[in-house]
């Protein structure tokens, strides 16, 4: 028979979803592994979804999505980054932030242009380049640094081949975020090399500062050279409802849709509907959940220094990074045998990108009481 893709053939399984397959067999497991969050998705939220499915709303939407939609997420962007888009020229609605990334490669990219990913960082980044074409390049950023991008770092990767940088702050792995400081000079070399910037700001509201997050789409001369790729699973709990967004510049976003029509027609409907309830009246729902999550951030960052397992304190995402180097074991060892002896799974570090290695991802969307558990198994397990 004649071979099947090659690229698609040399890409590795997600390091995160393994260990996840694992403990979903193992009886009295307790997973810290996976990004979801822990609450229900808002009950009017959910019930502005039955509603349209009671009023027959079971059709297409147009290709780019509910204009109500598209509006109200232009209307949120104003309102919380200060940041003016036209629902109508700027805006669509994808199924999930992940195909918002895909869609965005796809109409920037030509074979052999040169994609830069800061690692760590979230695993679909380099087989969505790779699938394109494109020559992925990864900067191997450093825990000293809170595993923030530096102007340096990024400058030294530029090429006459360089197209794209993405971002993805807040970050997933770390919980590194990036202020407007950390933003400038990179924004400056972004428009001095004329690179593209793909912002992955799916955990923009899961900041945990006084400051509010930052898009780097609102420095001067960035908005029309950036794609922001955002969506509804992390702030309003709503994995399963598979809904993202994308904010681009009206050339960029014809191209998207235009991939997106002949790919996947239209993101669910029912979803759409809900998903502007949210928007519209979902500001103390984003605030209780992010003021639990601050309370379960503050209890690991305790737990794990009293246990030596250092960490930076994360201030963005759901995630903490502890070093695990002063125990002599990779980070798939480490990780594989804390599941063998503790039933306990996170995922290893080297799952985001080689600078991963020596350290583990902890999610902390999960009870605190699991929490509590989850770290006694660790304190057990590192004692030895």
């Amino acid at each position: 028979m004649k071979s099947v893709s090659k690229v698609a053939d040399e890409i590795k399984p997600s390091g995160i979803r393994k260990f996840f397959d694992i403990v979903s067999e193992m009886p009295d497991a307790i997973s810290l592994g996976v990004g979801e969050p822990d609450f229900d998705t808002p009950w009017h939220v959910v019930d502005e979804g039955i509603y349209s499915l009671e009023q027959g709303r079971t059709y297409y939407t147009s290709n780019s999505g509910l204009m109500d939609l598209r509006q109200e997420i232009c209307n949120w962007y104003e309102r919380k980054y200060n940041i003016s888009y036209e629902a109508a020229k700027n805006c669509l609605i994808t199924v999930g932030g992940s195909e918002g990334i895909d869609l965005a490669l796809r109409a920037l990219i030509n074979p052999g242009d040169e994609v830069i990913i800061p690692e760590p960082s979230y695993v679909s980044y380099v087989p969505c380049a790779s699938l394109t074409g494109a020559v992925p390049v990864t900067i191997d950023l450093k825990n000293e640094n809170q595993f923030k991008l530096t102007e340096a770092e990024l400058a030294e990767h530029i090429t006459d081949k360089t197209k794209v940088l993405i971002l993805s702050y807040p970050n997933n792995p770390t919980g590194a975020i990036m202020t407007k400081e950390d933003l400038e000079p990179i924004a400056r070399l972004a428009i001095e090399n004329d690179l593209y910037v793909i912002s992955d700001e799916i955990y923009s509201e899961l900041t945990y500062t006084e400051e509010p997050h930052f898009s780097i789409a609102s420095l001067p001369g960035m908005k029309e050279r950036t794609i922001v790729i955002n969506g509804f699973s992390k702030a309003f709990a709503m994995t399963g409802w598979r809904l993202g967004y994308a904010l681009a510049p009206e050339k960029i976003a014809k191209l998207m849709i235009k991939i997106h029509q002949f790919c996947i027609m239209c993101a669910p409907t029912t979803s759409q509907y809900a998903a502007v309830e949210a928007l519209r009246n979902g500001d103390n729902d984003v605030l209780n959940m992010k003021e639990s999550y601050d309370e379960r951030r503050r209890y690991l960052l305790k737990r794990l220094e009293n246990i030596g397992m250092p960490a930076f304190e994360p201030l963005g995402a759901f995630y903490i990074f502890p070093s695990i180097q002063k125990f002599g074991m990779s980070s798939d060892e480490f990780a594989t045998k804390l599941l063998q002896e503790q039933k306990l799974a996170v995922v290893p570090g080297n799952a985001f990108g080689n600078s991963g290695e020596g350290f583990i991802r902890i999610s902390y969307a999960y009870s605190i009481d699991q929490l509590r558990e989850a770290l006694d198994r660790i304190e057990a397990f590192v004692s030895k």
